[in-house]
């Protein structure tokens, strides 16, 4: 299905006059209650500011999109604001906001809310997609870009969806101390190493530190009352410097690939007891991540 023909020109609003995206929220929800007066707007409205109150919707490349999954709507409403002065929002690229995206759907159909988001996403990827849009002077011009776009809505959630693309990574001659600095300073408990190419060859995570701090961690567990005669995070401290990253991440690592199905990471995550999956292409370059937490707030609790 076309990404196009889930607007409906009575709910894209043109050159809109909000300053702040919490403005814009409310002047597309005017317009869907406007053309649907049978919606509970108190619902929504408190139903998107929970999710904004989750996380921020501002996804960079000029647009945002507030959504909702509540029993207030029985079927998938999708409205679309955009403004030619833009609005300043907190956004991980410092873009001002040129599009706001509104999703409200039921609770039971979050396949087709994301896939629905991840086709917008892609098409605000492309550089000057956004810019074409807010240039358009009306609905039917706006929803004309989008069609041209060719970008369609698929019938399967796949890892496309979801995958973080901006991936913090490693390389294996950096050493424990970068790696550790990269987890402490981008509050993340594991990163992909890569080659100069972006290959990857390995995975290096907190478990993997502490495992150099005690490579006889077994023998420590059968006997708890052993005390060893030297502090082994003393010792490891100082050889953070030298000891590098090849040395103690592990080369065995399972990835996927953008088309793969969610439903089939998933349940490899739950059969190998693994947190974070790297996603590559046909030639085995990094190019995103799926975490084991992005299937319960993205696809779980939407």
């Amino acid at each position: 299905m076309r990404l196009a023909a889930l607007l409906d020109p009575q709910l894209v609003v043109t050159d809109m006059r909000a300053k702040t995206k919490f403005e814009a929220i409310e002047e597309i929800l005017d317009r869907v209650i406007q053309h649907h007066p049978h919606l509970d707007r108190h619902a929504l409205t408190r139903a998107i500011n929970e999710r904004e109150d989750l996380e921020n919707t501002s996804y960079g490349h000029g647009i945002a999109f507030p959504h909702a999954r509540t029993d207030a709507v029985s079927r998938m409403y999708v409205a679309l604001g955009v403004t030619r002065r833009g609005i300043d929002s907190a956004t991980p690229d410092h873009m001002r906001l040129h599009a706001v995206c509104l999703l409200l759907t039921p609770r039971n159909i979050a396949q087709l809310y994301l896939q629905t988001l991840s086709a917008f996403a892609a098409f605000a990827r492309e550089p000057g997609n956004i810019e074409n849009l807010v240039a358009q002077p009306d609905a039917e011009a706006i929803i004309r870009v989008i069609w041209e776009s060719g970008l369609t809505v698929k019938k399967q959630l796949t890892v496309r969806d979801i995958m973080h693309r901006n991936v913090f990574y490693t390389m294996p001659e950096s050493t424990l101390k970068d790696a550790a600095n990269i987890f402490y300073r981008h509050k993340v408990s594991g990163v992909p190493v890569v080659d100069n190419d972006k290959i990857l060859i390995g995975i290096i995570s907190e478990k993997h530190l502490i495992k150099a701090a005690l490579p006889d961690y077994e023998t420590l567990i059968e006997n708890m009352s052993f005390n060893p005669e030297v502090e082994p995070f003393d010792e490891l401290l100082k050889r953070e410097d030298e000891i590098k990253v090849s040395e103690i991440m592990t080369r065995k690592v399972f990835t996927t690939t953008e088309d793969t199905p969610i439903v089939e990471v998933a349940a490899m995550m739950m059969f190998r007891n693994i947190r974070r999956v790297p996603v590559v292409d046909d030639r085995g370059r990094l190019i995103g991540m799926v975490l084991r937490s992005d299937i319960v707030s993205k696809v779980i609790r939407g």
